[in-house]
């Protein structure tokens, strides 16, 4: 696939909104997606934030290997930032995360006569999970959720009611991904609006990739008694299995990698990560 190249306007103003609103806070929480926990991370927030607390969230742990998720916790861990796994859409993890954030506000009011609420900026790449987060933190929906990334709009600082505040930042990417690699990553998690993209030759690159890490899990979920030789006859086997077949006996190609993309996605192919921890 040629690079994916994505800039909405908003992005720009966003970058500003971060750099403007970074001095008032005292943390940075960072939300990644678990299954790409590099592609999902902005080198502009690092380029921001620099050497300011963070909070990396590992959001849709639940769709990733477990053994990598564990790895990616220490690898940040070992980095400078705290981490910790999440499912933002459940709530699993929450309690663990508002227990880190009541410590931090400890820590910053420790031996000081008045005690102030800990002020903390939500970022990440769309799509990744923050709205969901911060319905999780404050207990209501505050923040607009949606399948699709761009759902956010806008600067709003919120309550939690332990009276600590955030800030909310829409989805910011990057104006070009120099790794083809991770443009195609943040594609097959839904951070890039499909329209502008070939479903189906997004799904054949996503089973390039699924053939060498998770063969197993692609036979299983389209029950295949073997994958084809490349990815493309792959596709045409799982369409074959699906009954993805038009008039003339022509494979379906844009249903079938609809279908393996909004699998892959909903995690019912397995759970899969597709970036392995570098230590």
């Amino acid at each position: 696939m040629e690079h994916i190249n994505w800039y909405p306007g908003h992005m720009k103003k966003t970058r500003e909104l971060i750099q403007e609103n970074l001095k008032l806070t005292d943390i940075v929480i960072e939300v990644v997606d678990a299954r790409i926990p590099i592609s999902s991370r902005n080198p502009v927030i690092d380029e921001l934030i620099k050497n300011k607390r963070r909070i990396i969230v590992l959001n849709k742990g639940d769709l990733a290997d477990r053994a990598a998720n564990d790895a990616w916790v220490e690898f940040f861990k070992n980095n400078g930032s705290d981490a910790l796994t999440m499912n933002c859409m459940s709530g699993s993890g929450v309690a663990r995360l508002l227990k880190l954030l009541v410590t931090i506000q400890e820590e910053k009011n420790e031996g000081k006569i008045r005690k102030r609420s800990l002020r903390m900026m939500i970022v990440g790449v769309p799509n990744v999970g923050k709205s969901s987060l911060i319905n999780r933190l404050t207990g209501k929906k505050s923040a607009k959720t949606g399948n699709k990334p761009g759902v956010t709009r806008g600067k709003q600082w919120l309550n939690l009611e332990n009276d600590m505040q955030l800030l909310d930042t829409p989805g910011i990417l990057w104006p070009k991904f120099e790794d083809p690699k991770a443009g195609l990553n943040l594609a097959f998690c839904g951070s890039i609006k499909d329209e502008i993209l070939d479903t189906a030759n997004l799904a054949i690159e996503l089973i390039k990739v699924l053939q060498t890490d998770y063969p197993k899990l692609l036979k299983d979920r389209y029950k295949l008694t073997a994958l084809g030789e490349t990815p493309l006859e792959t596709m045409e086997l799982i369409a074959e299995k699906r009954g993805f077949i038009q008039p003339g006996k022509r494979i379906d190609y844009e249903r079938t990698g609809r279908t393996l993309m909004d699998e892959f996605r909903a995690g019912t192919i397995g759970k899969i990560t597709l970036e392995k921890c570098c230590k």
